[in-house]
């Protein structure tokens, strides 16, 4: 005879549920961990939001480096237009506007009668029933705000979720901006400079005169520290040699799972790939309660002289090699040769493609050795 088992407690259906949502949030974390343009992190978030918890629509705005006003950066599920009403928000204005200023998470589950909904008619239309905000914190001020959209009421557990969830998107937000921030400028930070902006709060120490080194090896490097941003960096150091530079950093590790070299070889892949170019070597050390990475790369890429070939790139393709050589973003790029963001991107794909790469990096060291950029 079959047994007959009881129902699950209320309470345990809770915590299942819970631990489910972290599950995917985790999954999402993972997937953007080391990306370098902040917007195509915010669109990757709020698009997996829709996917993975079946929202309404989802949107993240970005703080302006003025802190007047925040820029919607992505927006998913029923609306993707970043040019309406909110494409711009005043700091303080609106309840995008006041989670900003005052870092305070936000849930309701009855948004149409809240009287801060400019559009009270529009919620109860598009049957939009919940909403949570939530800021995006660094360094102890709001960097941006997440907001969701959703048909159903949301449990308050499910923002205890979200608030998990807004403290790694944070952090890859600011790391992000901290690394596209110093790309404009490069000629008046160093690398250790901007490495330290990369690496936040944690210690950087600089052993040797810092050497002017070549683009490809400075962006695998900056690379390689916004990898580290992600890990519990306990300690890095950039060392100088005659003409060489180490990159060392100490990673923590928890006691119950301890680093292995499969899984360090896993987290840096991408910086194997690119580095295998530029003669580049990886060494990893582990132990029970720490690891050791240092990638060792020559401080200029010895190119034979330019071979007199035809480059399979088109002229525009050209166009956007040059600027991203320069460590302009997608979105620069497109403004400076009025274009979008899209074409960018589907130039840049067509350029890997051609050069037969997988990384940007990789593109531009072919592109330099083949004598196509000055």
């Amino acid at each position: 005879m079959a047994t007959v088992l009881p129902n699950l407690a209320s309470h345990d259906l809770d915590v299942s549920r819970l631990l489910f949502d972290l599950k995917r949030c985790g999954e999402l974390v993972s997937k953007f961990t080391g990306w370098l343009d902040p917007d195509v992190i915010a669109t990757y978030v709020t698009n997996g939001l829709i996917e993975q918890f079946g929202c309404a629509f989802t949107r993240i705005w970005l703080v302006e480096p003025d802190r007047r006003a925040l820029r919607l950066v992505a927006s998913s599920g029923l609306y993707t237009r970043l040019d309406g009403d909110f494409a711009r928000v005043p700091m303080g204005a609106f309840k995008v506007g006041k989670i900003a200023q005052h870092c305070i998470p936000f849930l309701s589950n009855c948004l149409p009668d809240e009287d801060w909904v400019k559009d009270r008619d529009w919620a109860i239309a598009n049957n939009i029933q919940g909403f949570a905000g939530l800021p995006l914190m660094a360094d102890d001020q709001a960097i941006g705000v997440l907001a969701i959209f959703s048909h159903r009421p949301m449990a308050p557990e499910f923002l205890e979720v979200l608030q998990i969830l807004s403290l790694s998107v944070a952090g890859a937000l600011a790391s992000a901006v901290n690394h596209q921030a110093v790309l404009q400028t490069p000629e008046q930070a160093h690398l250790s400079e901007q490495m330290a902006a990369l690496l936040g709060r944690q210690r950087l120490s600089l052993l040797g005169t810092e050497q002017p080194l070549a683009l490809p090896v400075t962006q695998l490097l900056l690379q390689m520290a916004n990898q580290l941003v992600e890990l519990s960096c306990q300690y890095c150091r950039l060392v100088y040699d005659t003409d060489t530079v180490v990159l060392e950093a100490m990673l923590a590790a928890d006691p119950t799972q301890p680093w292995g070299e499969q899984a360090l070889t896993e987290i840096f892949h991408d910086i194997l790939v690119s580095g295998q170019v530029l003669d580049a070597e990886f060494q990893t050390h582990t132990g029970p309660d720490m690891a050791q990475v240092r990638l060792r790369l020559p401080q200029q890429v010895t190119a034979p002289q330019p071979l007199k070939t035809v480059s399979p790139l088109s002229e525009r393709e050209q166009e956007v090699m040059q600027l991203l050589a320069q460590g302009h973003r997608d979105r620069d790029i497109a403004e400076q040769l009025y274009i979008s963001e899209r074409t960018v991107k589907f130039h840049a794909k067509n350029m890997l493609e051609k050069l037969g790469v997988r990384t940007r990096i990789q593109a531009i060291f072919e592109a330099t050795q083949k004598g196509w950029l000055k």
